[in-house]
Order: C-alpha cells, then sequence, then structure tokens
C-alpha cells in the first residue's frame, strides 16, 4: 500500500479514539484539521487499512461500521444507553470459539462477539 498522508490522518485519529468510531466520526474530527477532505476519502482509506490488516471493520454492533484499531483477540460490550463500544479481554473467555465447534461441528473461521447491557457510567447516572 502506496504512502498517503490521508490515510496516516486517518489511521493516527483512529488510534486515538478508543471509542471504535465509525467513519462519520472520524470524518468530523479530521476535517477541522483537513477541510478539504472528503468523507469518500475517509471511507476509502478505512476500507484499505482494513483491507490491508492495519485496523479491524466492525460490523453489526448498532446499525452502523465501526473501525478498531486493536487487532489483537477480544471481545466488544456495547452499552445500550450511550452506544460506546468497549474492548472485554480475550482472556475472559479464551477458548469461546473452540467450545462452540466442539459442540456443535461448526467450523469457526473468524468471529466478532459483542455483549449489550449498560456501561458503569451510564448504569450510575440512571440509579444515583
Amino acid at each position: 500500500m502506496k504512502y498517503s498522508k490521508q490515510r496516516e490522518l486517518v489511521l493516527k485519529t483512529l488510534q486515538q479514539n478508543m471509542v471504535h468510531p465509525t467513519a462519520d466520526y472520524v470524518y468530523e474530527l479530521l476535517k477541522k484539521e483537513l477541510p478539504s477532505l472528503s468523507l469518500a476519502t475517509v471511507y476509502r482509506n478505512l476500507n484499505q487499512l482494513a483491507e490491508n490488516g492495519m485496523i479491524r471493520k466492525i460490523e453489526g454492533l448498532d446499525g452502523a461500521i465501526h473501525f478498531d484499531h486493536n487487532l489483537e483477540k477480544h471481545y466488544h460490550f456495547i452499552c445500550t444507553k450511550c452506544n460506546k463500544v468497549y474492548d472485554v479481554p480475550y482472556d475472559v473467555a479464551p477458548d469461546l470459539a473452540d467450545k462452540v465447534s466442539a459442540q456443535t461441528g461448526l467450523i469457526i473461521e473468524n468471529y466478532d462477539i459483542s455483549f449489550k447491557g449498560i456501561c458503569p457510567e451510564c448504569h450510575k447516572k440512571e440509579f444515583h
């Protein structure tokens, strides 16, 4: 993949925003720095980064496509109140995919597991 200043900025923005942002979110952050940047350019660069294995494309969290710079195995938690996406460490259930395969005979090639509920911040707001 050829070097691109815009792609470098997109990746840097993704790495600095641990919220598993959407392309729209990345665009909103970057257009302050690069007013001539288009949303299509952000989408194209995020997709190229994902295709080249530099980031992960996450679908099915909340209806939007999110992007994750964390390439380590992990799960996700989505707050149903604020829609924030949190990483859940893989070692919480490291053999989950193996257990599913063993019990069902399904051959798992890839997975993205998400939990949904209320994050501590929203829980505190709701009950205090």
